[in-house]
């Protein structure tokens, strides 16, 4: 049996690292022909992003930002160098974020996940994604025809009509939310209808708790996380190694500092900024606003690409302190200032009924007047006072944190 879905999946990651470097040169000279890219990466030559590091130069687009600055300049905030008129189909998703959709096969790199999740040619799959201007259910749809699977485009709810497909049609895969595949199931049991045709699924879009995995698998279906974005496409996906989500090819993914677009050492928890290869509609830095941390190694199932822990919470955590908004990028700030720090972490708390913030900072040898210097620096960034703890490398949490909101 066929264990991977082609050879780039278990090529040596000095292979992979060479073919993505060779390419982004040509990925940043397609994005500058767009004003959007040439306005935000001003200045820089695309000759010489050849390198994570100087990848790592670039400045991060954060999605959250997208929305303002699409409707500031349309379409598609001048970030696509190709005309809307050479897409496939155009969407929204919330935000409201349009995307286009690209005429080629598996435009959203999805096949391979479904491939990794056990989905083979011939397999039938119920597709619970929308389909009604979101591109969710599009997404796995293509990916699985892609695949060689005939398609169920069903859609979310009308749970009685789903079950008379699923009675008729019998298939054998699911994709769409965990939580829409537990209330089918519960639906079936209730009107003692079988639905025992379905043994694999592939979820995504909500959280996938232990528990639920449990239930589902208890119910004969070996379901499959994928971790996708309407602008990316599928950026990481599980395998039967069960052991982290395993990046997609043709993406470069990075784990920054929240706030800013410094890389942390391996294994620290930061947001997820993702490179993706396609010049008709290049993504460079994308800073998604998710938190997740590498993993060492390679996965057991043979794949060789990077491993990452899957979703471990948002790295916006701007909190509001004394009436004034207080960012990750401001703590950030204070780094940039003082190289002595190491990792920071602004905790707010409520002391006699008052907001109150302590900054405690990671550092070996800042002298004696670091504190006192550190304490002006966040006054003057954050027009607030606080406490200044310094305390030992190493000792704060691995969690991505950056501001902890400790307000009951």
């Amino acid at each position: 049996m066929v264990a991977h879905y082609d050879e780039l999946e278990t090529r040596s990651h000095e292979a992979r690292e060479r073919d993505l470097m060779a390419r982004l040169p040509a990925l940043v000279t397609a994005a500058l022909k767009a004003p959007g890219w040439r306005e935000h990466l001003k200045g820089v030559d695309a000759a010489a992003v050849n390198s994570r590091e100087a990848l790592a130069k670039l400045p991060v687009m954060r999605k959250s930002a997208l929305p303002a600055m699409q409707k500031a300049s349309r379409p598609f905030a001048g970030l696509v160098p190709s005309p809307a008129s050479s897409f496939g189909r155009l969407f929204t998703s919330p935000g409201p974020i349009f995307e286009p959709e690209g005429t080629e096969k598996d435009a959203w790199r999805g096949a391979r996940s479904l491939f990794a999740a056990g989905f083979r040619p011939g397999d039938i799959v119920l597709n619970t994604f929308s389909y009604h201007m979101t591109p969710g259910g599009f997404l796995l749809d293509s990916a699985a025809r892609a695949l060689g699977c005939p398609v169920i485009p069903a859609g979310p709810g009308q749970t009685e009509m789903q079950l008379e497909m699923i009675a008729q049609l019998e298939p054998v895969a699911y994709t769409g939310t965990p939580d829409f595949l537990k209330i089918l199931l519960d639906a079936a049991k209730a009107a003692n209808r079988d639905v025992s045709c379905i043994k694999k699924a592939l979820v995504s879009g909500a959280a996938f708790p232990p528990s639920l995995q449990a239930e589902i698998k208890s119910r004969g279906i070996d379901a499959y996380q994928t971790y996708a974005t309407a602008d990316l496409g599928v950026v990481a996906y599980e395998s039967a190694a069960r052991e982290g989500l395993i990046v997609n090819e043709d993406v470069l993914v990075e784990i920054v500092r929240p706030g800013t677009g410094d890389p942390v050492g391996e294994g620290e928890v930061g947001e997820i900024v993702v490179t993706s290869f396609n010049e008709h509609h290049p993504w460079i830095r994308l800073a998604l606003g998710d938190l997740s941390a590498f993993m060492k190694g390679a996965s057991p199932c043979g794949r060789t690409n990077a491993r990452i822990k899957g979703w471990m919470g948002r790295a916006d955590q701007t909190a509001k302190i004394k009436g004034m908004f207080v960012r990750p990028e401001q703590i950030a700030e204070l780094s940039r200032q003082h190289p002595a720090l190491r990792k920071l972490r602004l905790v707010v708390t409520r002391e006699n009924e008052q907001d109150a913030m302590t900054l405690r900072a990671e550092s070996a040898n800042g002298g004696a007047d670091l504190p006192e210097k550190v304490a002006a620096t966040l006054q003057a960034v954050t027009k607030l006072k606080g406490r200044v703890e310094i305390v030992a490398v190493g000792s704060l949490p691995n969690d991505g944190k950056v501001i902890s909101d400790e307000r009951a």
